[in-house]
Order: structure tokens, then C-alpha cells, then sequence
């Protein structure tokens, strides 16, 4: 269904706005956390209501609407429950936003579809939006529905609120059925800081951090985790709470992964300070731009942009509208403010550095332009989102710059719905930059930095926890440090050559057909690496490191027998246990005065594995792995040879 606020240009939006209701805050739920007794709901501001809109129709016409007035109830408690707001998947999205920066104002009226993927029949849908925003109307199957309205403690949202709708049904929702919604609110969005000063972060820090809002020279809107601007559900989780809140934040992007995506922007601005820049989920748009006001007069200009229908990845929806001066450069365009006009200069000489490193592993020509987006202040925190990283484009040394641009230009050349593989790849290659500049030591301690988390965070046992299967997963220690290293393994199983094909190989397009977020079906580099060359069976990396998480291996020297062969010749023995619960290939190193000699071998999960190695000269070393398998103490073993039978010396 395609639906605009008006044909043709709209003129006036939100030509009056007036003051509604106080929001009161709720009774949690016993799902819910209950917040810190210090912290004071954020200041509300007016709740916003079209009274009429004006626009000009296809005839030239000009056509006045009255709004009616569907000011939803505010109750004072939700009557939803956690395992209904997990229920809810949105499959699709068609958006149409007006924004007016100089007042902070929104406005959105959006269709949307949504699944029960739960169990049990939905007889109500929540749908939540930041605290800020208020919703206006919703229809269900084309009726006006009267919904309730509750706000939710839930730092998702940079107020710390959330305002969410109960919509109820004629009929309840089956398990696996879909319903369209068609829904419209607006509201504000400043800067607030309100959950990070609530648990006693420093106002400055905080400020650099919760950094979103709608003005005229910048406007930022990140998504659930940062501002909720578009409809949602999740359950309402606070900072302090360990990683729930993070961990809520990846399982959103999980369920969002693989719903359709349309947007239409219309923005108005004050007479010649006109947005140069919008970006949308980190897609640039086209910008059409209508401001013929004359001398004296003050009519707001109209910007208009369209993102035609596409598939989200693991992603929360963002928008980024900016004034802002293009520099393009290879594979990259910087937008910036003019302060930092002279210090762009030093981020595309870096890009110009990093390019061919990339295109030795990767492939000719990105699948995107990376869009660096210069941010309002030098200390706000940065944000990436695909091949959009928005940051402070201040000068700083070329190595610095250098790795930040060899991580954010792979997410040009690395597009995938898999966050293993779209932020995994990224990562990797930041640390194959790492071992090119500085040596694969000062690589390998890169990982190490990772691993002691990811230990922590891996079961001990398959059967005491799921964990997060890599395939699948939400949490960054999993699906940047983690596949990190499963990328350095198979690196070394396959060779060089090998994954770079398999990478160059990639299809999004082909992997998405396969599924998305819980519904994906695994295999897809698997299968490119055994076409690209893998001349043995992955099947056993991919069951125990991508498709299921069964922890980390943990391996240990048991016994080196070392015997003297002919023309001065020694042949080790190397027996390796593995105490963890998944398989492992490994590097085996003896040493002598003037030789050394690697060989891998595979060591089964809960088994053992004999390598015996020849050597010139008596052998005085045994080290087993390198510190590019992951383990859940050390990664580096070494065994000094004294005696024959030698125990580990480490």
C-alpha cells in the first residue's frame, strides 16, 4: 500500500499545536525492572496534535483537513505481558516521515505488518515509541481501534521511557499470522541524557553519548537502543541490569532482520539553510530541494527523499538529515562542518592508504560508497551503521586513522544480513591491517585483548547453556569477537587465497533468500569456501563454531616424547587433550636451536590427538596453538624439553 499525507507538495505541517494531558508514570509490571529510586521520569515535553493540515492537491487546489481528536486513554499500569511483546515480529515497514528540525517536530504515519511468533493466540498488540512521542491513530483491517496507552520504564530509549499502546483485536492473532497496522504519532526529539545521568554518569559524558535529536543543522535518530522513533516492541529493560539491555538490543535487530523497508522524507527548513545530506538506515537518498521563498517573506522550505523498498539486515532503523559539505574522495564521501574542512583531508588520504589492502582480499570495487557524516561535537560517541559511520572527522595520527578507516570501508565491500559476518569481516580485517603494519604478534595480542570476555561469556558446557550460536547471535562479545577468531581459523585451515575468494563470492542478496534472523538457513560461506577451492570437509568447523555454540575448546600438553632419527633428525611425538566441547585445529610448533616446524592437527571435543613431527637438530620446544584458537584459559602452550616425556612448562 503506498500513502502520503497529502498529494502533491505539502505546504504546512503542524501548523498548531496544543498542550494534552500530563503522562503518568506507571506501576511496573512483574516483568519489568524496577528503576533505581533515584531516577526521576525525564521532563515531558507537550504532547503534540495536529489541529488541521493544509496542502495542495493534484489540481492545483488548496485543501484544508480538520484532525479528529483520538486522544488515547493513559493508563496507569500495562496490561501486556513480556512473553506477548516478545511475540511480536514486524515484517514489513512503509514509513512516511515529516520532519521540522527548527522546532524538534515529527511526524509519522506508517503502515506496518506483524507476526505472532509466539505461542499462544495475541488478543492485543503493543507497540512502543520513545516517551517523547505520542500516539495519535491507529487502525486495524481498517478501523479505528481505541487503544490504552502506558509508559514503561525502559532504557531503550534515551529518556529512559517508553510509551506503548495496547492496540486490541476484533479477533486474536493466531501463532504465526499477520496483521497490518496502519498507525500515526509525533512528538519532539532533543538531547537527553536522562537514563545515563540516572545511574550517576558524569552530564558531559553522558551528553557525548545519548547525543540524538531533530534540529535544523543535525538530526540523528539511531533506533531502538538510542531514541525509539518508529513503532516497536520489546521488553522494557534498564541500564545496570547486566547485559539484558544489550542483549534486548540484538534480539531486536535479530526479528527486524529480514523485514521489507520503505521510506518517504519530507523535511521542512527555514528559508536557505536547506539539508545537504540524508541518510537512511545508512543509505544515502536523493535530496529534492523547494525553498522559493522571497525577500521578506518566511514561508519554510520543502526537502523531499524516497528509499524504495528494501530488505533490513541486522539493524535498527536509523535517519540522519545534516547541513553539511561533501569532499569525495575513493570509495568515500566526507560530509562535513566547515571547522573540519582542513582534517578531512587526513581521513580520505587514509581511506586512499587502506584501499588496496581491501581490494586484495575483498575484491575490486566495494558493493557501496562508504559516507563518513561529521557529528555536531568533537566528543560525541561515534555510530556506524552499514557503510555509514558518522564521528567527529577531527585530525588525528595516520596509523589511528588508518584502522578505523580499514574497519569502516570493509562495511563498503562486506554487505550482509549476518552481523558474524557483516561485523565479524570488519573486525577481521582490522586485524589482518594490524598484521600487515605491525607484525602478526601485535595482531594476535589484538585478539587476545577479546578473549579473556568471550570466555566468560561461552557456556562451560553445551548442556548447562544454549549460548549464542554464531549464526544467530546478538551479543557483540559473540558475533564481532568471537567471529573474529572464527575467522582467523578458517583462514588457517583454508588458506589466504581460499576465504579471499569465498568473501569475494559473498552474495547478500543470495545469502537473505535463505532466511533471516531465527529462520536463516546456515551454510552459506561454507559452501563458498569448499567452491572456492577447500579441498576438505568444513562440516565439522561450521556444527561445532557457527551452526551451535559449544563453548571453547580447552586443550593441554599431556606428554612430548622426543626420539633421535638418522643424520641428526629428531621425530616428536606431541599428544593434545581437549577438555572443552568443540573440535579444534590447531597449530603444533617444535623448536630446536636452528630449526622450527609447524603442523596442524585436529583435536576432537572431550578427546585427544597425537602429532608426531620431524626435526633437524635435538628439539628443545613444544609450543601448541598460536593464540588464533580461542580457549577458555590460555591460547598459547609451550612445553620446555629437557627430559623425555617432558610436562608442560607454562
Amino acid at each position: 500500500m503506498k500513502f502520503r499525507f497529502a498529494p502533491g507538495c505539502v505546504a504546512v505541517f503542524f501548523l498548531c499545536l496544543a498542550l494534552s494531558k500530563a503522562v503518568a508514570q506507571t506501576t511496573p509490571t512483574p516483568q519489568q525492572v524496577t528503576p533505581p529510586a533515584e531516577k526521576n521520569p525525564p521532563p515531558k515535553p507537550p504532547d503534540g496534535k495536529v489541529i488541521f493540515s493544509r496542502s495542495t492537491d493534484e489540481n492545483g487546489e488548496t485543501t484544508t483537513q480538520s484532525a479528529p481528536d483520538r486522544s488515547p486513554d493513559m493508563v496507569s499500569s500495562p496490561m501486556m505481558d513480556d512473553a506477548g511483546r516478545q511475540a511480536v515480529t514486524f515484517t514489513s515497514f512503509d514509513m512516511d516521515v515529516h520532519l521540522r528540525p527548527e522546532v524538534h517536530q515529527i511526524a509519522v504515519r506508517a503502515l506496518v505488518t506483524i507476526r505472532n511468533d509466539g505461542r499462544a493466540p495475541l488478543a492485543r498488540i503493543p507497540l512502543q515509541l520513545s516517551s517523547s512521542l505520542n500516539w495519535e491513530r491507529i487502525r486495524v483491517q481498517g478501523n479505528d481501534a481505541m487503544f490504552p496507552v502506558a509508559t514503561l520504564n525502559a532504557d531503550s530509549d534515551h529518556t529512559g521511557q517508553l510509551h506503548e499502546a495496547e492496540v486490541p483485536l476484533a479477533e486474536p492473532l493466531a501463532p504465526g499470522s499477520s496483521i497490518p497496522l496502519d498507525v500515526t504519532y509525533s512528538g519532539t526529539v532533543t538531547v537527553s541524557a536522562q537514563r545515563l545521568t540516572a545511574i550517576g554518569t558524569p552530564d558531559d559524558v553522558a551528553r557525548h553519548s545519548d547525543w540524538d535529536e531533530i534540529d535544523t543543522e543535525f538530526t540523528g535518530l539511531r533506533g531502538l537502543g538510542n531514541v525509539v522513533w518508529y513503532p516497536a516492541s520489546e521488553i522494557p529493560v534498564i541500564l545496570g541490569d547486566g547485559a539484558r539491555l544489550f542483549d534486548e538490543m540484538g534480539e531486536h535487530k535479530l526479528r527486524l532482520s529480514g523485514a521489507r523497508f520503505r521510506f518517504h522524507l519530507t523535511i521542512e527548513f527555514p528559508h536557505l539553510r536547506a539539508p545537504t545530506i540524508a541518510l537512511i538506515n545508512g543509505h544515502p537518498v536523493e535530496l529534492h530541494v523547494t525553498d522559493s521563498a522571497g525577500p521578506g517573506v518566511e514561508i519554510p522550505g520543502v526537502a523531499t527523499a524516497q528509499l524504495d523498498e528494501t530488505t533490513l539486515g541486522f539493524e535498527a532503523p536509523s535517519l540522519f538529515v545534516a547541513v553539511r559539505k561533501a569532499h569525495p574522495g575513493a570509495d568515500v564521501t566526507a560530509w562535513t562542518v566547515s571547522e573540519n574542512e582542513v582534517a578531512v583531508q587526513s581521513w580520505l588520504n587514509a581511506a586512499t592508504r587502506v584501499t588496496p589492502f581491501l581490494q586484495g582480499w575483498l575484491g575490486q570495487r566495494p558493493r557501496a560508497q562508504l559516507a563518513l557524516l561529521d557529528l555536531p561535537d568533537r566528543q560525541d560517541a561515534p555510530y556506524e551503521s552499514g557503510a555509514l559511520l558518522a564521528t567527529s572527522l577531527h585530525e588525528g595520527p595516520d596509523e589511528q586513522l588508518d584502522g578505523i578507516m580499514a574497519h569502516a570501508l570493509t562495511h563498503a565491500w562486506m554487505q550482509s544480513p549476518r552481523a558474524w559476518l557483516s561485523e565479524g569481516v570488519a573486525h577481521f580485517m582490522g586485524t589482518l591491517w594490524i598484521e600487515k603494519q605491525e607484525g602478526r604478534e601485535k595482531a594476535l595480542s589484538a585478539l587476545e585483548s577479546g578473549r579473556p570476555a568471550l570466555a566468560l561469556a561461552e557456556p562451560p558446557s553445551p548442556g548447562e547453556s544454549a549460548g549464542q550460536p554464531l549464526a544467530l547471535a546478538i551479543a557483540p562479545i559473540y558475533f564481532r569477537t568471537k567471529a573474529t577468531y572464527v575467522l582467523w581459523m578458517l583462514r588457517d585451515v583454508a588458506g589466504d587465497p581460499t576465504l579471499s575468494a569465498a568473501l569475494r563470492a559473498y552474495d547478500p542478496a543470495q545469502d537473505i533468500s535463505k532466511g533471516s534472523g531465527k529462520t536463516a538457513v546456515p551454510g552459506e560461506v561454507e559452501i563458498l569456501l569448499e567452491q572456492a577451492g577447500a579441498r576438505r570437509d568444513l562440516t565439522w568447523f561450521f556444527s561445532d563454531w557457527v551452526d551451535a555454540d559449544k563453548g571453547l575448546p580447552d586443550l593441554t600438553i599431556e606428554s612430548v616424547f622426543p626420539a633421535p632419527e638418522r643424520a641428526g633428525n629428531w621425530l616428536v611425538a606431541v599428544n593434545v587433550a581437549n577438555a572443552g566441547f568443540a573440535a579444534a585445529e590447531i597449530p603444533v610448533t617444535v623448536r630446536s636451536d636452528g630449526a622450527s616446524v609447524t603442523q596442524r592437527v585436529r583435536v576432537p571435543a572431550r578427546g585427544k590427538a597425537v602429532e608426531r613431527i620431524l626435526i633437524q637438530g635435538k628439539p628443545t620446544e613444544v609450543q601448541v596453538n598460536d593464540g588464533t584458537v580461542p580457549e577458555t584459559q590460555a591460547s598459547v602452550h609451550l612445553t620446555k624439553l629437557d627430559a623425555p616425556g617432558s610436562a608442560p612448562q607454562n
